[in-house]
């Protein structure tokens, strides 16, 4: 991953970190501009936007843990006014985003304060939350973990996904907002998360009683993360850390960047419009022959004659 510049302390990066005396390590996200500019193209109604939020905390803080090149996906599934979230970190620190709804359905929902704290019922419902590692090489096989939307929160959808898949105890706290700094004009977005794992047991580390209690007061410290800890950009990571296991001994490493980052380009989308026939192409065409794909992720657009899309000449974005 990439070493995070000295000009952006606090923002867009993966922080791991190790908690010594507890055999537990850990890995924090703080997300700002990068997160920022991914949400304001798409212009998302403020739930959406809080959702996709988190699943890009979440996701930025489960790839930067894993030993791997190539790409960490988490998508979520349901039958609420969001039918599909897809959030994609490529390595080494790529992150991107997208969400459909109904927007006549999620007008109908009544949203007050707090109602952060219960977006995967109201706005997902009943579905699933699948994690795909895809890596690059001929030799690595691609995984994919499924587990059901449950619980109220995506932090707490992911505590399923780690009981089914870690061998090892996991946690994690999520967090977004969408406010003001002094001085500025707009809101901004900012997301956070931490996320924990208990090591494996070590010859002449600590005794199994000692490794559970360590983890229970780990994880009841981490608990106590307040959102506007992990999203308040006056506060520096190492702070924020020190706050909460300073009594263990925390061992902070190098910091990782993270930025928005699509991967889409005219070449790939005229290789996917080419695998069409031509009536498919044609029925895609405007009346005045131009075919218009619009990444759902970055939401650039890309316009091709329909001619051309056929015989692999450029087209024009």
């Amino acid at each position: 991953m990439r070493p995070v510049s000295t000009a952006s302390l606090h923002d867009d990066l993966s922080l791991p970190f190790q908690i010594e005396q507890c055999d537990v390590r850990g890995r924090l996200v703080r997300l700002g501009p990068a997160l920022d500019r991914m949400l304001a193209r798409h212009n998302y109604p403020e739930p959406v936007a809080h959702l996709l939020a988190e699943a890009t905390a979440l996701v930025g803080t489960m790839a930067s843990a894993l030993k791997f090149d190539g790409i960490f996906s988490v998508q979520a599934k349901g039958d609420g006014p969001v039918s599909t979230l897809v959030v994609d970190f490529r390595t080494p620190g790529d992150l991107r985003g997208y969400a459909n709804f109904d927007a006549e359905r999620l007008d109908g929902l009544e949203l007050g304060p707090g109602s952060e704290r219960g977006l995967i019922p109201l706005l997902l419902g009943k579905g699933y939350l699948a994690f795909t590692i895809d890596p690059q090489g001929e030799d690595m096989e691609r995984y994919q973990g499924i587990v059901d939307l449950t619980g109220a929160t995506l932090a707490e959808a992911a505590h399923a996904y780690f009981a089914q898949s870690e061998q090892l105890n996991a946690r994690i706290v999520l967090a977004a907002s969408h406010r003001k700094a002094a001085g500025e004009a707009r809101r901004h977005w900012r997301a956070g998360g931490i996320l924990l794992q208990q090591l494996p047991l070590q010859s002449g580390g600590l005794s199994m009683e000692d490794r559970t209690f360590a983890w229970e007061k780990v994880t009841a410290l981490l608990g106590t993360t307040k959102p506007e800890e992990l999203t308040d950009p006056a506060l520096g990571h190492n702070e924020l850390l020190f706050r909460l296991f300073h009594e263990d001994g925390v061992r902070v490493y190098e910091a990782a960047a993270l930025q928005d980052r699509c991967t889409c380009s005219q070449d790939k989308v005229q290789g996917i419009l080419a695998t069409f026939s031509p009536d498919e192409i044609a029925d895609m065409a405007t009346p005045d022959g131009l075919i218009t794909v619009t990444c759902q992720f970055c939401s650039d657009s890309y316009s091709f004659p329909a001619e051309a899309v056929q015989t692999g000449a450029s087209g024009q974005n």
